[in-house]
């Protein structure tokens, strides 16, 4: 029997972080807070005598923008309709022009019942990468002073359907995320960061203008891991082939795949700068 369903609380998110390690999702060592403070009014659940029993975020960066993600039900209550009864609850009075997610291949067709509709693949890439570090003066160490010219790269560029202030700040600003950007006309021409995570790392954002950028990007990050022999991974949209072609040239294999889907109006991004995406969970 379900007892409520409510808000999370901060300490509450934790353990749908740790529910999302189990899944195999492998998230970053930082991504409780971070993604909680993005939107603190967008972690729900669904509490059974047992405790928490099924979490989703529903992440709204503006009026006209949203990112759901979390989707996770407890193993004992899958299969009772709880889960479809908090994506529900959360959702069914959403008033968002745009509501985005990154789903598993086989739920698309419960996703599309809801009114979402495929954009496009996203596959994850992984690999025992060993680090060249380029020589290129152009490379430079983002700081949290950095994140207004950051946010509007990205908005500038199409790189991110709305602006992402509060994300950006934890993403760039935590410790043990490292942010490098190439310098360009608009202060950048193109950015990447690398986070530690419960295997290895993960690089993403990578936005760059052409695959030789973002190669350059990518091989400074894989030189700034604390650990140079555990794996890496890379979250590629599909549509963006230099970005297959760099995962692949580097030895990296597919691993696991989303389907990116939305709900309204699709947002009009720059994919062929996308060869890193943030995260499955956020957008």
């Amino acid at each position: 029997m379900i007892d409520k369903i409510r808000r999370l609380k901060p300490s509450e998110f934790t353990l749908a972080v740790e529910w999302a390690a189990k899944e195999g999702w492998n998230p970053g060592h930082a991504d409780a807070e971070v993604f909680f403070n993005t939107d603190p009014e967008g972690f729900w659940g669904a509490f059974d005598k047992k405790g928490m029993a099924a979490v989703i975020s529903a992440v709204q960066y503006s009026s006209d923008f949203g990112f759901v993600g979390f989707y996770i039900c407890r193993e004992d209550r899958r299969g009772s309709g709880l889960g479809y009864k908090l994506w529900q609850t959360v959702l069914k009075d959403n008033a968002l022009k745009t509501i985005g997610l990154d789903g598993v291949i086989d739920q698309q067709d419960n996703y599309r019942k809801s009114g979402f509709e495929f954009a496009h693949r996203n596959v994850r890439y992984g690999g025992v990468v060993k680090a060249q570090s380029p020589e290129n003066d152009d490379l430079f160490d983002l700081l949290n002073d950095d994140i207004a010219v950051i946010n509007a790269f990205e908005q500038t560029c199409k790189l991110f359907a709305e602006s992402r202030i509060e994300f950006l700040r934890g993403w760039i600003g935590t410790e043990n995320h490292t942010a490098i950007a190439l310098k360009g006309p608009m202060g950048l021409r193109g950015y990447g960061v690398i986070r530690p995570c419960e295997e290895g790392h993960k690089i993403g954002p990578l936005f760059a203008p052409t695959p030789k950028d973002a190669k350059v990007l990518f091989d400074a990050l894989l030189a700034r891991r604390a650990n140079q022999d555990g794996k890496v991974f890379l979250d590629v949209p599909e549509p963006n082939e230099a970005a297959t072609e760099l995962a692949s040239s580097h030895g990296m294999q597919p691993e696991f795949e989303t389907a990116r889907m939305y709900k309204g109006t699709v947002p009009a991004l720059d994919l062929d700068m996308t060869f890193g995406i943030s995260s499955f969970e956020l957008g």
